[in-house]
């Protein structure tokens, strides 16, 4: 009998599109926090020895980014201690684990592309978890771990930043969206479709990148998607999109400046093309118009 590829996080927007994407005939595992308690280290354990994956693909991730600020303790059980219970227990039962992270690793100012082994400067109680967790993963497992790291996700289900801007823009008569955060709209989609061919691929390790491609700030990005919305039918109007700086707009978690990931070991390890943001946006979009 195949042995399952186990999915944590399944209820998020990522599992979802993992559970969706996945290739025909693959038997999963989707789990979320009602089914498992990740930061049960027995609990995992017995779990993962009666069910016995061969990947395990951990998208649970505490994502509250602000939240985070005030709730250290808690932000760390999920993105540090629970991967490094999952870890520990799939090197006792011989599962490949593939761990979602974050451009919130990478601080400090740059203009060039972050690459999968630049040294990682966390400047938020979020990132220094995701980058903690990566570090576990990778040190219990060796070459039987791989780290994905991506940025700015949306999906047709869950909350992301596209659902809240269609939402605002639909209830108010202007916004004001930060324009000197850059990075790469990413559709949950798409980074699916990669973490399958990584699935595919068992000797590829360590750790790598993937969002779509181009390069937008969140202001770019908000003027996209009302454009592509009012086209669809999905806004019936045009509201004044006004650019701020990010000091106009203060939070308690500090965001990257810049999030660009360079991808260039995914296309070559795994063969992986990425489709640029805007067009990626626009298939969401559709899906939002359909249903």
């Amino acid at each position: 009998m195949t042995r399952p590829v186990m999915i944590t996080g399944a209820a998020g927007q990522l599992g979802y599109e993992l559970q969706r994407t996945a290739p025909v005939g693959t038997p999963l595992l989707a789990i979320d926090i009602a089914e498992l308690d990740l930061t049960a280290p027995t609990s995992v354990d017995d779990f993962i020895a009666e069910h016995r994956p061969s990947v395990i693909i951990n998208g649970a991730a505490y994502t509250a980014v602000d939240n985070a600020e005030a709730q250290p303790a808690l932000a760390r059980a999920v993105n540090v201690t629970a991967a490094a219970t999952i870890a520990d227990s799939a090197r006792r039962h011989d599962a490949r684990v593939i761990q979602i992270s974050t451009d919130f690793v990478f601080g400090g100012a740059t203009v060039v592309p972050w690459r999968p082994h630049d040294t990682t400067a966390p400047e938020s109680v979020y990132g220094v978890t995701k980058r903690d967790g990566e570090m576990a993963v990778r040190a219990a497992l060796g070459d039987n771990a791989l780290v994905i790291r991506t940025a700015w996700l949306y999906s047709a289900h869950g909350g992301n930043f596209v659902k809240t801007m269609l939402r605002l823009m639909a209830e108010r008569d202007e916004v004001r969206v930060i324009a000197d955060q850059v990075g790469t709209p990413t559709w949950a989609n798409s980074l699916a479709r990669t973490i399958w061919a990584a699935v595919a691929h068992p000797a590829v390790h360590g750790v790598l990148h993937w969002t779509d491609e181009g390069v937008a700030s969140w202001y770019d990005f908000a003027m996209a998607i009302q454009e592509e919305a009012v086209s669809r039918g999905l806004l019936v109007r045009a509201v004044p999109v006004h650019a701020i700086p990010t000091s106009a707009y203060p939070t308690p978690a500090r965001r990257p400046s810049y999030s660009v990931l360079d991808k260039t070991d995914t296309t070559r390890q795994l063969g992986t093309t990425p489709t640029h943001w805007r067009i990626n946006l626009r298939h969401m979009l559709d899906e939002l118009a359909d249903a």
